[in-house]
């Protein structure tokens, strides 16, 4: 019942969204939306940016599912892009609104999650440093994040596919490069 009412204020959040802007939305907007009391948006957000939150983690969940590892992560970034395109309404709002940090926040979480992934699966055998493996991840990271930020300053018109695409053909077999350059087991 919980998880109903919270996307239930998600979805009342993300309609608002479409007729006006983050920081004129009101938790009573929300709340006269979707058709409950202010008490219970407080038994379960503690704030708007809290609703914001926890809806870019959920969506994050919802993207990645599946799609992280070495073989699939393409598909993963694609679908975060297809997500975001999805509720550009509420990315674009977020976005240029005064919480432009939680989207990126929940960009760089979701970016991460998937390329500690394809890390890990790539250095299976290798000794390689956790604190390494977590700088590769990092350093693409901001590489991707920076790039769909872009994309998403410039109103989502990029098709993502070919954005993936131009990704994927630029780093491709770079990742095991950079791993290999922080292995630890190879004779000197």
């Amino acid at each position: 019942m919980a998880q109903t009412t919270k996307r239930a204020l998600q979805a009342s959040l993300k309609e608002l969204l479409q007729q006006k802007p983050l920081d004129k939305i009101t938790i009573a907007d929300i709340t006269e939306h979707c058709g409950v009391n202010r008490m219970t948006f407080y038994y379960h957000f503690k704030d708007i940016y809290d609703l914001v939150d926890w809806s870019c983690e959920e969506e994050a969940m919802r993207v990645l599912a599946g799609n992280k590892t070495y073989d699939t992560w393409q598909q993963g970034f694609l679908r975060i892009f297809e997500g975001a395109l999805a509720n550009k309404p509420f990315i674009l709002n977020v976005y240029h609104s005064i919480s432009r940090e939680q989207v990126e926040s929940y960009l760089y979480q979701v970016t991460y999650s998937l390329l500690i992934d394809v890390v890990e699966e790539k250095a299976a055998g290798m000794t390689i440093r956790q604190e390494d493996k977590e700088f590769i991840a990092h350093f693409y990271k901001y590489a991707f994040v920076g790039v769909m930020l872009d994309w998403i300053n410039r109103g989502m018109r990029d098709d993502p596919r070919q954005v993936v695409e131009r990704i994927s053909t630029l780093i491709h077999g770079d990742i095991s490069k950079a791993l290999n350059r922080y292995r630890i087991d190879q004779a000197e």
